[in-house]
């Protein structure tokens, strides 16, 4: 299969004060197209960074990424934002719905950002949410939904753009276990049926199970691969 995702040699360090904080330390990954990866590590290993990284929301300080073969650090602030746009779906912990936005405008509202049409962006918008089991909900605000829902409206949101690539931020962890467990069935989904390449980040090892590989990080260092299917 052809690389999605390119790491290489990657060092990411924050200054604190005048002190340098290292987070990851010379990591190197490689992610197949279609592949379903979670990222794993104790509090403070460096798996968000990472996924934020790959995700074009941060920079490293030295190294690679190259994603589909576009170095994403050497973009400018301004291109980087437009590829996030056509290229990433971003799946959080906590949602982040607008709560005076019905289910219906918090998925439409990335797409106001492309030159979709109004008709194009409906059209868009009903898929996703038919996709996500909630095309009957599509006019319900965010309180009007449990937990489980709120987090479909999200990952509906995230491929109404038909992104490449979807990251997932503990896309479980403010949930119980059935709804865990719907949503990772539909993250399954999203990658068998639809070929997307996700890359998750989790401290579950029942969501990390339902993914085809797992990588651990300790201390900003990447463990060797485990395949689970």
């Amino acid at each position: 299969m052809p690389t999605a995702i390119s790491v290489e040699n990657v060092y990411k360090s924050y200054m604190r004060d005048k002190l340098e904080v290292p987070v990851l330390n010379n990591v190197s990954l490689t992610i197949q197209e279609g592949e379903f990866i979670a990222l794993m590590g104790p509090s403070g290993s460096g798996k968000t960074t990472l996924l934020n990284i790959i995700a074009g929301i941060d920079r490293p300080t030295r190294g690679r990424v190259l994603v589909q073969g576009t170095d994403i650090a050497t973009l400018s602030e301004a291109t980087l934002a437009k590829w996030r746009s056509r290229h990433v779906g971003f799946i959080f912990q906590f949602y982040n719905l607008i709560p005076v936005l019905t289910a219906y405008e918090n998925v439409e509202l990335p797409l106001m950002l492309t030159p979709l049409n109004k008709a194009q962006r409906k059209d868009q918008v009903e898929r996703a949410l038919a996709m996500v089991g909630l095309a009957d909900r599509m006019k319900h605000y965010p309180k009007q939904l449990s937990g489980g829902q709120e987090q479909r409206v999200a990952i509906a949101r995230a491929i109404a753009s038909d992104p490449d690539i979807l990251v997932a931020d503990e896309p479980t962890g403010d949930l119980d276990k059935r709804s865990a467990d719907d949503i990772m069935t539909l993250l399954e989904r999203l990658n068998q049926e639809l070929g997307k390449t996700i890359v998750m980040v989790t401290h579950d090892p029942a969501a990390a199970e339902r993914a085809g590989t797992v990588r651990h990080l300790e201390k900003g260092d990447l463990l060797p691969e485990e395949k689970m299917r």
